[in-house]
């Protein structure tokens, strides 16, 4: 046993928390006493385990007696400053209710030997007793440690072991409940979802012709508290053709008491005084606790490979008459089911084989069912041949059932003589996940930061004027955004950047963002990126060529030799099983105007220009979407790169090159090659993914406010205070009554997205953690949202939505907002066609809601009207909060400057500078994809111009910027 503690306080030595500057022991008056790590408690729940005393008792006792009394020193002498900051940060820990569940307790000397005949009895009661098989785990970890797990990149997860429940639902009795038919009262039934505890879905029986159904059906669940689990109870009028949907109750499970019985009645429509009655039942659960990969949103569970043969011999030899087919499926498997040709006296029938992937803990069912069909033909007059299909035999395996890693063969009974021989083997995935969970950046990334820093460090030295390079932690985080806007924003991007390199800032710039149309400008400098230099090199030559591109003729890409094309690339997609769709198209007609050519680079390609820092690191955005919703009820972004693609919101990274293959439970299940870059930008700039709500709001200004009236009520039941619920991360009740059938398909017909883009989705299979509401990222305090129903949200849904950011923000500035990429200076290139400062008004909308730090947005009418060519927006008060130089698309000074200082004097320079962009017949409307050689140097000119034109302003700028990077340096210390 000594040696047991020995190890735990060398193992508290290397995970000691804080540094308080001077020896813990010193004392004033001359005299020392050498400090000395005398006492670190660790995991504090173990140490009450061992004592079987509750956790609060112990750390209380612990807490108040060396932090909460005065320090104890010499007669005479004072107490050190490290004292006294232990004891005071101590206190108001306790004070404000945190105290820390792991201690780290450095004592002087003097204090531990005072201290002792208070603290030793604790120990010597832990060393007497026998430790309970619970704390195993933890001294196997103290003398046992483990050795780091390889660098994956995955920085973030964690691992989580949580117990199982089981949940009985009792479905008791509905009253005074209004039905959809004229002549007849409701036929009632209640469905019930619970889709992180069973992939089928339950229903009740029908009570026909009653206003106040009583069921008093019971149906069983076992639930694993490291989820979301969320019910929906639906209540059904049942109709002849279609039942209709009457109410929805959306309830949270969680912090229900074990072994407590809670009826709840939960009122439909207070007005009609519609109720129903539901009694639900939570108890501890015999099966053992299992173990989780989770980053606090997404949890993963242990995924099973189900492989099986059917077998020709032993199988039924009597004849059949028609065509037999067996078919074999697995309820919430990722594989769909499979149907297999049957003829028993048929060899070529025999060793056919099937896949499925499915989660272990749903207790998955092999479900296998023999059909018949029989071709009948009609009489003379009706040449038609009608087909008749008859189940011959169903059966089942419980796939548990089956031993992990041996093949065996089984005869499934099919009932009435039937049965069919199989041979079946499982195996488990190993916890080494295709996907990176996660929050941090990736490994990569982090690679190319501090390489970049360097680069970045000189070039401000050199503009800045400095005596030395600045340091790595104090080079401020700069980024560039361009936001969207068809080839006026391609364009006007080279032109910004050809200043920044004018002025030798673009060096400067740790990150490049594109979005929609400024993605093109990456998709022209495709051929750059694989030069490592292209960014030290002239951008003139870049400028010269894609002046070429955007001047030329777009009728070929409409020839039929295009068509052609166009038809074999998507053809060639689906075959390899892709999901084809407009997107995809017009991904392959832009290609054509940008490059006229078959380019077969793909993103993944651009990791040799990043691998040595030399040029900024590009993110490309899109968002993703539900067909059906209006992108300003619901956006999720997605960021693209050239190592990953994924969702910051969640956590969850694929590596680029991954991309649309096809993912399960985090476990690559079916690979597809990489998509080719042009694909990417058709998903990138789908503007035409727009629904007719979305055309409204763009273009007249204003959304179909009338659908509103359409939508789902959705009703927030406060019920955590009244019933005592103890979980601070449960999801109040909601109560969802749909607009109706008839108003649904009118809402659809507005909001639907008929060419949205569709792609496999990699978090399939995953499920968000328990307490994924305290993650800011999510905006569950807003009742109504999607965030607040997890069900709905992008991991329990089978493709996602990409389309173009703009839909949401036209500008990516929630790519850089990111706190894990710490970006100081924002500069923001705005080629919007109008509402200057739109984007900046939506981001500052969107980082209040998740709290991320951002400055105010103010401006005046005449700025709205008239914008200047470039504002600052700092927070003066918060160095976390980036600063933002905005740059609008305007033509202000330029009309009487051909250069900053350096008036026009001949007409053709004054024709050249006299222009307006936005006008009723201005050749740089966003739907224009060809612009003239003299209109193209103009745009690309005025947007050049602009940025040299405010030299101080970003020297100021990055200036500031390196102070409030010391500031924050020493802010992070403190706070560390």
């Amino acid at each position: 046993m000594a040696i047991v503690v020995h190890q735990l306080l060398e193992l508290s030595k290397k995970i000691w928390i804080g540094d308080l500057g001077v020896a813990a022991g010193s004392q004033s008056g001359g005299s020392s006493c050498p400090g000395l790590p005398c006492l670190v408690l660790l995991y504090c729940p173990y140490l009450a385990a061992i004592l079987e005393k509750p956790a609060s008792e112990v750390l209380s006792r612990l807490v108040w007696q060396v932090w909460a009394t005065p320090p104890l020193v010499p007669a005479g002498a004072q107490p050190s400053p490290a004292q006294n900051f232990a004891r005071a940060r101590g206190q108001q820990r306790f004070a404000a209710g945190r105290p820390p569940t792991r201690l780290a307790l450095w004592l002087p000397l003097s204090d531990f030997l005072q201290r002792q005949q208070d603290i030793f009895p604790m120990f010597h009661e832990v060393l007497r007793r026998p430790f309970p098989p619970r704390v195993l785990p933890f001294l196997a970890a103290v003398l046992f440690q483990r050795k780091e797990r390889k660098d994956t990149g995955f920085c973030h997860w964690r691992w989580e072991k949580h117990p199982y429940y089981n949940l009985t639902v009792k479905v008791l009795r509905a009253r005074n409940i209004k039905g959809t038919d004229v002549l007849s009262k409701a036929d009632c039934y209640v469905e019930l979802k619970l889709p992180t505890a069973s992939p089928s879905v339950s229903r009740t029986q029908v009570v026909d012709n009653s206003e106040n159904p009583e069921w008093n059906e019971t149906f069983q669940y076992r639930i694993h508290s490291a989820v979301k689990n969320i019910l929906e109870l639906t209540l059904y009028d049942k109709d002849v053709l279609v039942s209709d949907e009457l109410t929805s109750v959306i309830f949270d499970v969680g912090g229900m008491r074990l072994g407590e019985p809670l009826l709840r009645t939960f009122s439909l429509d207070p007005e009609a005084n519609e109720e129903l009655d539901v009694e639900f039942f939570l108890e501890k659960c015999s099966d053992a606790p299992t173990e989780v990969l989770t980053n606090g949103v997404l949890v993963a569970h242990p995924c099973l490979c189900l492989q099986g043969t059917v077998n020709k011999e032993g199988n039924a030899k009597e004849k059949q008459q028609g065509c037999c087919e067996v078919k074999v499926s697995v309820p919430g498997a990722y594989q769909k089911q499979l149907s297999i040709p049957w003829t028993p006296d048929n060899e070529k029938d025999s060793g056919t084989s099937f896949i499925f992937h499915v989660d272990k803990e749903m207790c998955p069912e092999l479900q296998v069912e023999l059909q018949q069909t029989i071709s009948v033909l009609q009489d003379g007059v009706n040449p038609d041949i009608e087909k008749h299909t008859t189940v011959l035999g169903l059966g089942t395996v419980p796939v548990n059932s089956l031993p992990i890693g041996e093949k065996v063969d089984r005869i499934i009974s099919l009932g009435e003589g039937k049965s069919l021989d199989m041979s079946l083997k499982t195996e488990e995935s190993s916890w080494d996940l295709d996907i990176r969970m996660g929050f941090d950046l990736c490994k990569e990334e982090r690679e190319f930061l501090d390489k970049r820093k360097k680069v970045v460090s000189e070039a401000l030295r050199k503009t800045l004027h400095l005596k030395e390079s600045p340091p790595k932690d104090e080079v401020p985080v700069v980024a560039v955004l361009g936001s969207g806007g068809g080839m006026r924003a391609l364009t006007s991007l080279y032109g910004s950047l050809a200043g920044l390199q004018q002025l030798g800032l673009l060096d400067a710039a740790m990150y490049l963002c594109g979005i929609s149309g400024s993605t093109c400008i990456f998709r022209c400098l495709s051929t750059l990126y694989r030069d490592p230099d292209w960014s030290q090199k002239d951008l003139q030559d870049a400028i010269s060529r894609a002046q070429d591109t955007v001047s030329s003729s777009k009728a070929g890409a409409f020839s039929p030799e295009r068509l052609k094309y166009y038809f074999q690339e998507l053809n060639a997609m689906e075959i390899t099983g892709r999901k084809v769709s407009f997107t995809d198209l017009w991904g392959l007609i832009v290609e054509y105007f940008l490059q006229q050519e078959e380019d077969s680079s793909k993103l993944s390609d651009q990791q040799a220009a990043v691998k040595w820092a030399q040029n900024p690191y590009p993110i490309y955005a899109a968002v993703n979407v539900r067909p059906n919703m209006s992108s300003g009820d619901f956006a999720e972004w997605c960021e693209f790169t050239p190592y990953e693609v994924g969702f910051r919101k969640y956590g969850a990274f694929v590596r680029t090159e991954n991309f649309d293959s096809e993912f399960f439970m985090g476990r690559l299940v079916q690979k597809h090659p990489e998509p080719r870059i042009c694909f990417l930008q058709g998903m990138w700039g789908s503007a035409f993914a727009a629904s007719l709500d979305d055309i409204c709001l763009k273009v007249v200004g204003i959304g179909l406010s009338f659908l509103d009236s359409f939508k789902d009520v959705i009703k927030v039941v406060d019920d955590c205070r009244r019933f005592h619920f103890r979980d601070p991360a449960r999801l109040k009740t909601r109560l969802v009554t749909p607009g109706g059938p008839l108003l649904q398909v009118f809402q659809d017909f507005f909001k639907s997205r008929v060419t949205c883009g569709e792609t496999f989705n990699f978090m399939k299979g995953l499920y968000l953690h328990k307490d994924y509401v305290n993650i800011k990222k999510f905006v569950t305090w807003r009742g109504t949202h999607l965030d607040a129903f997890p069900n709905q949200l992008t991991p329990m849904e089978e493709s996602l939505y990409l389309v173009d950011g703009g839909f949401s923000i036209n500008s990516p500035f929630p790519l850089v907002l990111q706190p894990e990429r710490d970006v100081d200076v924002i500069l923001s290139f705005n080629f919007s066609w109008e509402a200057p400062f739109e984007v900046l008004e939506l981001t500052q909308k969107y980082c209040e809601e998740r709290d991320i730090p951002f400055p105010k947005i103010k401006f005046s009418e005449e700025d709205e009207r008239k914008p200047k060519e470039c504002y600052m927006f700092v927070d003066d008060n918060n160095p976390k909060a980036p600063i933002v130089l905005h740059f609008p698309l305007v033509n202000d000074t330029f009309q009487k400057y051909k250069a900053p200082g350096v008036e026009r004097e001949s007409e053709e320079e004054k024709s050249f500078g006299d222009f307006i962009i936005e006008s009723k017949d201005s050749p740089y409307r966003t739907l224009n994809f060809t612009f003239e050689p003299y209109d193209f140097s103009r745009l690309v000119e005025v947007n050049r111009y602009n940025v040299l034109n405010n030299k101080d302003t970003l020297l100021k700028t990055l200036n500031l910027a390196l102070q409030r990077r010391k500031l924050k340096k020493v802010t992070n210390k403190s706070n560390t």
